[in-house]
C-alpha cells in the first residue's frame, strides 16, 4: 500500500494552493464544511458542506482567491496512477476499469466533477476516511487489507453518486459510450455479452470493441465484469447473501466461476473480500 497516499484532515492548508498547480496522482476531495471557490481545469465552484470532487491525473487545481479556502473543512485521498498500471497488486486494477468511474480515472475532456453527498450519507463518508486515515497512521497488523477495503468502499459511494456519468458523457459528445455504460448499467444483472451491447447500440461487435478500446483502454467485456465485481463487492460486506447468490445476482450463473474471477481481480476469494470488509 505504499503507493498510495492519504491526506488527512487537511483543508485549508493542504490540497488546494492559492496557485494553480496539476498533480500526477488521482484525488478525491470531501468537504465536510464549506467556504471559499475552487478551480479545477477551467471551471470554479464555490464550495459547499457534502461537495465531493473528482479529480483526474494532470487536472490544474486552483483556488479562488489567496484567502482561498479558509473556511472550508474536508478530506482529500490521493492514490497515483501507477497503482492501476499492470504491475501493482490485482485489486488495484478494478479502478482503472470501472465505467461509472470513467471520468476520474482516464479522464474526458476536463477531468473532473464535482459530486454532491446527501446530508443523510455525510456522516459515514467521514467515518469511512477517518477510519482510512487511522489505518495508514497506525499500521497496525493487517492495515493493508483493511486500508484497501475502506478505499473500495468510499469509491464505491463516489460511483453511486456518480451515476450522472453518463449524462456527462452524452454532454462531452460522447454520445456512444453513454449508450454503453448505460446498458451496462441496466443489464448487467443478466447474461449480456459483447454482442448484446452491440445490438443495443447498432453497432458491430468489432466497431464497439476498436471504439471502446481506443476512447477508455478496456474492452467492452472488461466493462462489464468490473461493473458486475462491483456489485459483488458490495453485496459481500453490505449484506449477508452467500457467495453462491451473490454471484448468481450479479449474472454470474457458475459458482466457480464466479469465485475465480473475483479472486483473479483482487487477490482473495469473496469470502476472504467480506472478511476483510467486515473488520
Amino acid at each position: 500500500m505504499g503507493a498510495m497516499r492519504l491526506g488527512r484532515k487537511l483543508f485549508p492548508s493542504g490540497l488546494p494552493q492559492a496557485h494553480a498547480h496539476a498533480h500526477d496522482f488521482l484525488a478525491l476531495a470531501y468537504f465536510e464544511r464549506g467556504g471559499g471557490l475552487i478551480r479545477l481545469g477551467d471551471r470554479e465552484w464555490q464550495v459547499e458542506a457534502g461537495d465531493a470532487y473528482v479529480i483526474a491525473p494532470g487536472e490544474v487545481v486552483g483556488v479562488g482567491d489567496a484567502s482561498g479556502l479558509e473556511e472550508a473543512e474536508g478530506w482529500g485521498v490521493f492514490f497515483p496512477p501507477a497503482v492501476l498500471g499492470l504491475q501493482a497488486p490485482g485489486a488495484f486494477l478494478s479502478w482503472r476499469a470501472h465505467p461509472l468511474l470513467f471520468p476520474f480515472v482516464r479522464g474526458t475532456a476536463g477531468g473532473a466533477q464535482r459530486l454532491r453527498v446527501p446530508p443523510a450519507d455525510r456522516p459515514l463518508w467521514s467515518e469511512r476516511v477517518t477510519a482510512l486515515d487511522l489505518e495508514l497512521r497506525q499500521r497496525q497488523d493487517g492495515y493493508r487489507e483493511a486500508v484497501l477495503a475502506h478505499l473500495t468502499l468510499l469509491l464505491v459511494n463516489v460511483s453511486r453518486l456518480a451515476a450522472d456519468v453518463v449524462d456527462d458523457l452524452r454532454l462531452k459528445d460522447e454520445p456512444l459510450l453513454a449508450d454503453v455504460f448505460s446498458f451496462i448499467e441496466e443489464h448487467y444483472r443478466e447474461r449480456i455479452s459483447l454482442k448484446d451491447v452491440a445490438w443495443a447500440v447498432s453497432r458491430s461487435p468489432g466497431h464497439l470493441t476498436t471504439v471502446v478500446g481506443c476512447k477508455t483502454g478496456r474492452t467492452v467485456q472488461a466493462w462489464i465484469a468490473e461493473r458486475r465485481l462491483a456489485e459483488a463487492r458490495r453485496l459481500l460486506v453490505e449484506t449477508d447473501l452467500g457467495v453462491e447468490e451473490v454471484g448468481r445476482s450479479v449474472g454470474y450463473a457458475d459458482p466457480g466461476y464466479f469465485v475465480r474471477s473475483f479472486r483473479s481481480a483482487h487477490g482473495v476469494t469473496p469470502l476472504g473480500w467480506r472478511r476483510i470488509g467486515r473488520s
